[in-house]
């Protein structure tokens, strides 16, 4: 469990620096090399119905409708009507080996590029992304060249926001390809993890499939996210622009009730039903969503509508998504959830860098790029993991207790079984033996009276030996049927004194002692003889188990469900795992000439009192016995 969650924070850890250091090596790489920028620009508004060619534009003075416009300046508003407009620019003089242009944040649906009255460059999209990232290779006969770009829209921003930087090809290109590296690594990586884990479903047992499937959704969501919100296929790949587009917004629409589905595996439908109820609601908006998408792919009209309803749609889901969420995962905290404490630090981190790039979005009226997201996704996918890893070793866990569970059981079963066959056979032929053993002992016993000395020395041994067989007789009987006789309510604090009274000679002859301490008031239902009967023989085991210096501890108390507790402990030799677990065996025993009965008659005792025995024992440090019975 350590490692895996090591492993797993080593790898969160990586991806976050990995995020920060690249565009910080971009930006180290970029300021050493030669680089100069354009940070002036004029702009030309085309009126509608009014379209103009190269040629027309080139011949325009700078007072015919050209405005200046800086970089990272005050925007130019869109006027209302205008789909399209025209920038210019002088190149300065290129003295580099092979100068080009790098022109980032460029938002226009379509693009040509023309030096002088030739076109350099062409982008025609049939779909709605409008951000352009372009290398424009040059040479240095076009120093002092002038640069037209035009520029046609179909949403609401329209121009170029970022400095033109000027600067050697493979320098700008190298930082070009780079830039962007990190979304595809980290976005192909989920991609591939999300993978793997739709391959493990074959494998995983049935329990852990609903978080499972959830997890691997969540994963593949964020993942085609990442990937698909990045310019680097728009740059490399346009061809496959729309998909990438789609796959966009299909997984942006997913990830809520995903998540929600999620949270719902773990943590159940959450207060007054929220997480289910939102959750059913989030179907019918994606079935909405990808409506208004498909529906946008063939009318620019409608495709405005969806840029702008679907976007703010899809924030206020993202914003009741989450308030939803924290209030669910608030409300797990009133019983210490760790999972909930878990999910709500990457929830929050991850929801409030998204909120706050949303609103500086429109604060920046919609040409702000939101990047610092993917590195807050990070912390969030990492404590669904935790959670999940969480809930994986929390099942192994209790397979690992079932299993014990069900040795015990199985270890009762096998005892019921022997005890049901001893019964049985105690039942059939006690009685019968017991008879013919008292007729032989009293015969022995009159032909002792006329024997010799010596004669009389084995009368006296047989008989001895016909004492023990009829004690086994009586210890058969006794498991057979435990009848406790009169039962009456039983004082234990009395019974346990009686006992040790009884019992502490032994444990004197045996160099130990017995010491007792017991609550008042601990009443039980049973029958006193064979109540002591039962202590007794544990007392004794105990007793015979110590060695020099040994020492018994009787504690008698009420637990927390109100049954009485008796502890009987030892520091003798203790006993053997295996051993530990065929004690109350017939016929198994240590002594040498034990029969195993005396344990398994003191266990049907207690049985019959409605209580239940239990020891523990570590070899070399000694024994404890518990016994609990359910208080009168």
């Amino acid at each position: 469990m350590g490692e895996t969650r090591g492993f797993i924070h080593r790898i969160a850890i990586s991806l976050v620096l990995l995020s920060f250091l690249v565009p910080w090596a971009h930006l180290h790489a970029a300021g050493e090399e030669q680089v100069s920028a354009i940070t002036e620009w004029q702009m030309l508004w085309e009126q509608p119905g009014e379209e103009m060619t190269i040629e027309q534009v080139s011949a325009l003075g700078d007072q015919d409708g050209w405005f200046p416009v800086k970089a990272e300046g005050e925007y130019p508003v869109l006027p209302e009507g205008i789909k399209s407009a025209w920038l210019k620019f002088q190149l300065p003089e290129l003295s580099l080996n092979r100068p080009a242009l790098n022109i980032s944040k460029l938002y226009a649906k379509d693009m040509l590029i023309y030096i002088e009255d030739s076109i350099t460059m062409e982008r025609h999209r049939n779909y709605s992304y409008d951000i352009n990232e372009v290398i424009v290779p040059l040479s240095n006969v076009e120093s002092f060249k002038t640069i037209y770009v035009k520029l046609v829209v179909n949403i609401e921003r329209l121009g170029l926001q970022n400095p033109i930087e000027i600067g050697e090809y493979d320098d700008l290109y190298r930082n070009y390809i780079k830039f962007d590296l990190i979304d595809v690594v980290l976005g192909t990586g989920l991609i591939f993890i999300a993978f793997f884990m739709m391959v493990s479903m074959l494998f995983l047992s049935r329990r852990f499939l609903p978080g499972w499937n959830s997890l691997f959704l969540v994963m593949l969501t964020i993942g085609v996210m990442i990937f698909t919100y990045s310019s680097f296929v728009d740059k490399f790949f346009p061809e496959y622009g729309k998909v990438v587009y789609i796959l966009f917004d299909v997984a942006s629409s997913l990830l809520i009730p995903a998540l929600f589905s999620f949270f719902e595996k773990i943590f159940g439908s959450g207060p007054y039903g929220l997480i289910t109820k939102y959750k059913t609601i989030q179907k019918y908006f994606i079935v909405f969503y990808l409506c208004l998408l498909i529906a946008s792919l063939y009318s620019d009209t409608i495709s405005q509508i969806y840029y702008s309803v679907g976007f703010i749609g899809f924030t206020v889901s993202i914003l009741i998504g989450n308030i939803i969420l924290l209030v669910s995962l608030a409300y797990q905290f009133k019983s210490k959830n760790k999972e909930a404490m878990i999910l709500s630090t990457g929830i929050s981190i991850f929801a409030g860098v998204v909120l706050l790039e949303l609103l500086w979005y429109f604060y920046n009226n919609k040409l702000y790029k939101m990047f610092y997201w993917k590195i807050s996704i990070l912390f969030f996918l990492a404590s669904l993991i935790i959670i999940l890893v969480r809930r994986v070793m929390h099942n192994y866990e209790q397979a690992i207790q079932y299993s014990k569970q069900i040795e015990i059981f199985n270890n009762e079963l096998q005892r019921s079984e022997k005890i049901e066959l001893i019964s049985n056979l105690a039942a059939s032929i006690a009685h019968e033996v017991r008879n013919p053993l008292q007729v032989t002992r009293g015969f022995l016993q009159l032909l002792g009276q006329k024997s010799n000395d010596r004669d009389r020395s084995y009368m006296t041994l047989a008989i001895d030996e016909l004492d023990r067989a009829s004690e086994i007789i009586t210890d058969f009987l006794t498991f057979a049927k435990p009848d406790l006789g009169e039962v009456k309510q039983i004082d234990v604090s009395e019974e346990l004194q009686q006992i040790a009274a009884i019992i502490a000679p032994l444990a004197t002859m045996s160099g130990g002692s017995v010491k007792l301490d017991c609550d008042e008031a601990l009443l039980i239902r049973g029958n006193s003889s064979r109540f002591k009967q039962a202590l007794i023989n544990i007392i004794k085991n105990s007793i015979e188990a110590l060695g020099e210096n040994g020492k018994v501890e009787i504690n008698a108390y009420k637990n927390e469900n109100n049954d009485v507790v008796i502890e009987v402990k030892d520091n003798g030799e203790g006993i053997d795992p295996e051993d530990l677990k065929r004690l109350g065996e017939p016929y198994y025993s240590k002594k040498t000439k034990g029969t195993g009965l005396g344990l398994m008659v003191t266990y049907r005792i207690i049985e019959a009192m409605n209580g239940n025995l239990k020891f523990e024992s570590t070899k070399g440090i000694g024994t404890e016995a518990y016994i609990t019975i359910r208080s009168a």
